[in-house]
């Protein structure tokens, strides 16, 4: 029975259980809280609270021989993912894992002012969450290469599916950047997603990278819009760039202002992947 232990099993995480529990194979969840770990219990998933912010109070299960995703995001402020360094420190007093799948995001690419990034692309992210998930790539491909433990990593873009559309912006009207200065942004079902993660586990060798897209980019306005009609909400109000920068949250802000456009054939031929929801135009009616 292949083992499978999912590191913060919380939105991704828990489809990724369900298509291994699926599978006949042993799952085991770590999450945050005693209370998710009670949900996901409930459910019929074998289920821990490990917390990663205090290194000596992380406790882990025996991974010898596990299929091990860390879908942890990291913690606020800083460049260093410490949540990632005090996991990979613990896993060191375990058995080694049989493969470890880190989901990490196309943040840690440049900008590239609407062009094409690949898995060769350079890595200089412009934001703090992007340096954040490019720290933690590197540590555990480290740790992968120091330990001889085969380290798969995922660069996801924006997540959307059921319970996961911006329904708040859309019912508040936030504003949102005129079409004409949204560049292309990227975005990948949850489904699909899960679907991409077991692939990983199966087919990904040491030290592999993929993009994690439909590969189908539109504007960031362009998907509100499209939010807004299936939800049956208004259109969003549309401001400049200069007054974006006046009315927006610095996270959202820098949601809208990225503008690259990501390659994800790797993803489809290395992984043999057939997408569900090719394009939000199937996607998004699958959210209701």
């Amino acid at each position: 029975m292949k083992k499978i232990v999912i590191a913060g099993c919380g939105y991704i995480g828990s489809r990724v259980a369900r298509l291994w529990q699926d599978q006949g194979a042993e799952v085991l969840c770590l999450v945050r809280s005693p209370e998710k770990a009670a949900i996901l219990a409930g459910d019929g998933y074998a289920a821990r609270a490990v917390s990663l912010d205090d290194p000596a109070a992380i406790s882990l299960p025996e991974l010898a021989g596990a299929v091990l995703y860390y879908l942890v995001p990291p913690p606020g402020g800083g460049i260093v993912d410490t949540r990632a360094r005090n996991f990979i420190e613990a896993i060191k007093n375990s058995g080694r894992p049989a493969k470890i799948i880190y989901m990490s995001a196309t943040s840690v690419y440049s900008e590239t002012g609407g062009g094409p990034v690949t898995e060769k692309s350079p890595v200089e992210p412009q934001t703090s969450m992007g340096k954040r998930r490019l720290d933690a790539e590197r540590a555990f491909l480290g740790y992968g290469e120091a330990a001889g433990v085969p380290v798969i990593i995922l660069r996801v873009s924006g997540i959307y599916g059921p319970g996961r559309l911006p329904l708040m912006q859309v019912s508040q009207s936030q504003p949102l950047l005129r079409e004409e200065e949204s560049g292309p942004s990227n975005r990948i079902h949850a489904d699909d997603l899960a679907a991409v993660c077991l692939a990983a586990a199966d087919r990904g060798q040491a030290g592999e990278i993929f993009n994690v897209s439909d590969g189908h980019p539109s504007s960031m306005t362009g998907y509100f819009n499209a939010c807004a009609d299936l939800l049956g909400y208004p259109r969003q109000p549309q401001v400049t760039l200069a007054e974006a920068r006046q009315v927006m949250s610095p996270l959202m802000l820098s949601y809208v202002t990225e503008s690259r456009v990501v390659d994800s054939s790797r993803m489809l031929e290395r992984l043999n992947i057939t997408l569900k929801y090719p394009t939000m135009r199937e996607g998004l009616p699958a959210c209701r």
